[in-house]
């Protein structure tokens, strides 16, 4: 998994990179999150850019899934490249976590 310079210095404090970037590092992140992590029983959001459903466990199938973690795109990246961590994240309100295997994400990074 590659997340490009731009990307890296936009974490670190630097100017905002260009939408179509950030979409892609994003959803590159995600797809490399869901090898790591094969199954469907958490769902990890990262909107507007992408989803994926992840790690072993209960499938889900209709409605609100109970394992989800969501946060914007420049935590999700934060947290990929290791620049933030999953408990800071949490604390800082910047991502939510619901369900019982939401934790197992936490395991999978930083994914760089």
């Amino acid at each position: 998994m590659t997340v490009g310079p731009e990307i890296r210095a936009w974490l670190d404090g630097g100017p905002s990179p260009d939408r179509v970037m950030v979409r892609a590092a994003v959803k590159e992140t995600l797809a490399e999150l869901a090898n790591r992590l094969p199954g469907r029983s958490v769902e990890v959001r990262v909107p507007p850019f992408g989803a994926v459903q992840c790690v072993q466990g209960p499938r889900h199938g209709r409605g609100t899934p109970p394992n989800v973690v969501e946060t914007d795109p420049r935590t999700w990246l934060a947290l990929a490249t290791g620049r933030t961590t999953w408990d800071d994240a949490l604390v800082g309100g910047t991502m939510s976590a619901s369900g019982v295997r939401a934790g197992a994400i936490a395991a999978a990074l930083p994914l760089a």
